[in-house]
């Protein structure tokens, strides 16, 4: 298959607003692709190589790439340097360049699928000394041989910036159209979930048909997307939702991990799927020592702890472990923590996730010593008001968050990657206006002026409208940075700027940079309101208004543990304003 066939795919996907007709177009292509071949067509499609959890990346530098088009384009520096501070995306400067070049010569050699993609591994894989010249000479070379189209992409690739506006999901959706049925979707939704490898999925479905979607288990090595909770403010309303019964936890205020232990080793996953094993090694050996079985994918919270009082400490002092390369040792002397269990989703080759919540909990304490670094989560089963309103505050006393409650219903299965009321969050906060946090998308920036000239002056927040996969602003944020973050969001932000909204962003708002939606921070705010300018949950309380965040304030938190598709969804922040109005009508 030659690479310049979907490179045409991109470009009319690129062309295409439109999630249906993008799905539509994908799927077209997706049956013309031979079964093998189709899990790395998935994987470019998502700016990528491998599955997410893969820790080989790509993602080379702007600066390493502009060498690399001087060296394969004969283009002089100061000329591609000039166009690419005119555009600012390397795939229309890479198309630019290799339109002035001259047509393949004899020695030219048409670029296939997996040339493209053999090379790129490579490309990832060089390390060590002279690593970036062979880089550099790797993708030369398939620059060289590549169409002004094929380069654009493959420049997208390499820098990890698409920019199709094709997110997993519309992907899901394509795989269903092309080897199943509409109805087929949840099935090919589950297994993405479970399995996090749309490329495995995709081989599946397509080498073995829908049913063979349907049997895949979860497996040791493969993370599952996390599970994720709704909230509501009340226990009234809490057991009214789940039955009059309910399993309520503690909600600790750590890093959530994914264990996956055999007798071969251990490795941790965050709710990203970034493999944290280096970063809390001694919970992966706490975690050994404990576990008395032969293998199990289990949930927990690392919590930091102070060792003199027992105390559990706040989040911010586990993120100081966060990304180290050096100093691991004093950090885990200095950042001590303890695992808190919450459940198990695979034991002794079993999936579990289609078992009742207290079936798992029980594995989950059948398979574990309590020791002093690993513990069980707080938890009891509670049908009564006033009993959860104690549990509540012995909760906050400890030092959490809130409480966790799970259906404990025939029906209470764990559904990896996907939110619903089965677990339903409690936290002092919901009981007011808006004095709850919540995680918003950085969109687009405003440049500062004053004392905040050279960096941004406000960040332009979204929602993230999970029936629409968009992503929907919500306020200016421009409170509560202190010199040092404003400092750092430039460079910070600089490999997500775009030079026009990102194709799921919904905004009537122009600020003067735009970025793709990825960094999450934690905001506060007075009250939610109405608005004309902003589009979360546009039309949904007044006709041709939004709802917006009333001054709003960084916390300081960035969330570094979620995606931008894991931020508060705009059905959410519409129920908090409801829930607000009630609160304001008695």
């Amino acid at each position: 298959m030659l690479f310049q066939e979907l490179a045409r795919v991109y470009e009319q996907v690129e062309a295409r607003s439109s999630r249906l007709e993008m799905t539509d177009i994908l799927a077209g292509f997706f049956r013309t692709v031979d079964c093998a071949s189709l899990p790395k067509v998935i994987y470019l499609t998502q700016g990528q190589l491998y599955p997410d959890f893969y820790p080989n990346k790509l993602g080379l530098a702007d600066r390493l790439l502009l060498r690399t088009m001087v060296m394969a384009s004969g283009v002089r520096e100061e000329q591609i340097q000039e166009i690419w501070l005119k555009e600012g995306d390397p795939g229309i400067v890479a198309q630019k360049v290799f339109q002035t070049k001259k047509q393949r010569t004899l020695f030219s050699e048409p670029l296939t699928l997996d040339r493209v993609y053999d090379g790129l591994v490579r490309i990832t894989e060089e390390e060590g000394g002279g690593s970036q010249d062979l880089k550099m000479k790797l993708l030369a070379k398939l620059l060289s041989d590549a169409t002004a189209e094929e380069a654009k992409f493959i420049s997208r690739i390499v820098t990890g910036k698409m920019r199709l506006g094709v997110a997993a999901m519309t992907v899901v959706d394509a795989l269903a159209v092309a080897f199943a049925t509409k109805e087929d979707r949840d099935a090919v939704e589950r297994a993405f979930n479970i399995s996090s490898d749309l490329g495995k999925v995709a081989q599946v479905i397509c080498s073995q048909g829908i049913q063979a979607v349907r049997e895949m288990k979860v497996q040791v090595g493969s993370p599952m997307r996390a599970m994720l909770a709704e909230r509501l403010p009340s226990p009234k309303e809490i057991l009214e939702k789940l039955g009059g019964r309910a399993a309520f936890e503690y909600k600790y205020d750590g890093v959530r991990v994914q264990a996956h232990i055999t007798k071969k080793g251990i490795t941790l996953y965050s709710r990203r799927l970034e493999d944290l094993t280096g970063q809390f090694p001694d919970v992966a050996k706490a975690l050994g020592k404990a576990f008395k079985g032969e293998s199990a994918i289990v949930e927990g919270e690392c919590v930091p702890v102070d060792l003199n009082t027992g105390e559990l400490l706040p989040f911010q002092e586990v993120s100081h472990r966060r990304g180290r390369k050096h100093g691991l040792e004093d950090a885990i002397e200095d950042y001590p923590v303890k695992v808190f269990l919450f459940d198990c989703a695979f034991k002794e080759g079993e999936d579990l996730t289609s078992k009742p919540y207290l079936e798992r909990r029980r594995s989950l304490e059948e398979s574990f010593e309590r020791t002093d670094e690993v513990r069980f989560s707080e938890m009891r089963v509670l049908g009564d008001e006033e009993a959860v309103e104690a549990f509540f505050q012995e909760a906050l006393r400890d030092g959490c968050e809130g409480l966790m409650a799970k259906s404990v219903e025939d029906n209470s299965l764990y559904r990896a990657g996907s939110r619903g009321f089965l677990w339903i969050k409690y936290k002092k906060e919901y009981r007011s206006e808006m004095t709850d946090t919540v995680d918003l998308v950085v969109v687009g920036a405003f440049a500062g002026r004053g004392k905040r000239a050279g960096v941004y002056g406000a960040l332009l927040m979204a929602t993230y409208n999970e029936k629409e996969d968009t992503f929907e602003t919500v306020c200016k944020l421009g409170s509560g940075f202190d010199d040092e973050t404003l400092a750092k969001l430039p460079p910070l932000l600089e490999s997500y700027k775009l030079s026009a909204p990102h194709p799921r962003v919904v905004s009537k708002m122009v600020p003067d940079y735009w970025f793709e939606p990825s960094m999450v921070l934690e905001v506060l705010g007075a009250e939610i309101t109405i608005s004309p300018i902003h589009t979360t949950a546009m039309s949904k309380i007044r006709p041709g208004a939004g709802l917006a965040i009333r001054f709003p304030r960084f916390t300081g938190r960035i969330r570094d543990d979620k995606r931008a598709r894991e931020a508060t969804t705009s059905a959410e922040l519409e129920a908090m304003y409801r829930r607000q109005l009630k609160t304001i009508g008695g």
